[in-house]
């Protein structure tokens, strides 16, 4: 397996690539980086179309998930996307937050930077920003953000413990975030695990689930809940650049599966220090 570095530095150069294919190429293969299927159409992504504040020039469909859907942003809200791509998920949460509030996208591609810029110049949106960055370092003050969403973004990093401190001293006390993010249950075949491609697609990075829940947990959040939970299903056609027909057959016979779970959790209110006993000041 490839070092973090080098990991990251593969997913600056595919996701650079991806910015420049259409939604109909990455839609059909794993988060856009390659092993495209004929079998099937949306293998991952879910239908933002009906959402208000959607903007189809800024649908990438690299998602596996609806996390603004989820997110329970209020008028008035700072929002962080993490990963923001061409800023789908970002003018979603304009709608909501509405000319009063704040959107900010970050992502690690200079190249999605630049699409969503152009795209939010285009629409006239002023309260939108792009920020190129590394999410485990968050070009970013802490305590600014009501909310932070991701999509399909936290497996392509190595350090996901190291993101969800980020996210953590980012946000305020008592903001929250909604994620959607793949993840495993029971442990990939080890040509999936250790194929480079197939980690910029979102799968060789995933983690166990409970393991990702528990980061969360071990992050001090609170109010951890699994708002949505989809089977994804790796057609034949991708699976067969990496295993046999005996090994494909094993991998679908349910001993391991690769799921999208949106998650929501909550940084607690920060509590004042309590005095000396007594003294009647807490």
């Amino acid at each position: 397996m490839k070092t973090d570095d080098q990991l990251k530095e593969l997913v600056k150069q595919k996701y650079s690539e991806i910015a420049l294919q259409d939604k109909a190429t990455n839609m059909s293969s794993c988060c856009g980086a390659g092993g495209c299927s004929t079998e099937v159409y949306n293998i991952m992504s879910d239908d933002y179309t009906a959402l208000q504040g959607y903007q189809s020039d800024a649908d990438l469909g690299l998602g596996c998930g609806l996390p603004t859907q989820f997110a329970q942003i209020k008028e008035g809200d700072v929002v962080i996307d993490l990963g923001s791509g061409a800023g789908n998920d970002c003018f979603v949460a304009r709608h909501e937050t509405g000319p009063t509030g704040k959107v900010i996208g970050m992502d690690f591609t200079p190249a999605m930077i630049e699409k969503a810029r152009i795209n939010a110049e285009t629409l006239g949106f002023h309260n939108v920003e792009f920020r190129q960055g590394d999410i485990e370092h968050m070009p970013v003050s802490a305590n600014v953000a009501n909310v932070i969403v991701s999509n399909c973004v936290l497996n392509l990093v190595p350090n996901k413990d190291g993101v969800f401190k980020e996210i953590h001293r980012v946000l305020k006390p008592g903001g929250h975030f909604s994620i959607s993010d793949v993840v495993l249950k029971g442990d990939l075949p080890h040509a999936l695990q250790h194929d480079a491609e197939m980690y910029a697609g979102c799968v060789a990075g995933a983690i166990q689930r409970q393991e990702y829940l528990n980061l969360i947990h071990q992050n001090g959040f609170t109010n951890v809940t699994v708002q949505k939970e989809k089977f994804i299903s790796i057609p034949d056609d991708i699976l067969s650049h990496y295993l046999s027909e005996a090994q494909i057959e094993s991998f679908k016979s349910g001993k391991t599966g690769i799921a999208s779970i949106t998650v929501y959790a909550e940084k607690p209110l920060e509590t004042k220090a309590c005095c000396a006993p007594g003294s009647g000041c807490c």
